[in-house]
């Protein structure tokens, strides 16, 4: 069972950019594909981004494409995304989560999240 912490989350302008990361509190995550994902106020979660545990195989949601990066680092055991041009409507919680399975936009397939970090746009 991994364990996954959220940092990097805060207040920013729109057009402005942030970095979040995903830390495994304990065991090694390397071995899985690490997923981010997004909840609004009121909103259902919503699938960002994924990247497979050896980094070949990376997905965005079309909202996000060509605005944020994930990545990962398998020494650290982290996850990153690097989000740029941000806009009021990627304010959200954002959440990372990890899977067994091929990088995907279904929430079922992730079996463990984080707590999620603030994400605030502002206009």
């Amino acid at each position: 069972q991994v364990q996954l912490a959220e940092s990097g989350g805060g207040l920013v302008q729109a057009g402005g950019s942030l970095r979040l990361s995903c830390a495994d509190s304990g065991r090694t995550f390397s071995s899985y594909t690490m997923g981010w994902f997004r909840q609004a106020p009121g909103k259902e979660r919503e699938f960002v981004a994924a990247i497979s545990w050896n980094g070949g195989s990376i997905y965005y949601a079309d909202s996000v494409k060509g605005r944020f990066t994930i990545s990962r680092d398998t020494a650290e055991n982290t996850v990153h995304l690097q989000m740029n041009s941000l806009k009021p409507e990627d304010t959200a919680v954002y959440y990372c989560a990890a899977s067994f399975s091929r990088p995907s936009r279904t929430l079922s397939l992730y079996h463990d999240w984080g707590q999620g970090t603030q994400v605030t746009v502002s206009s």
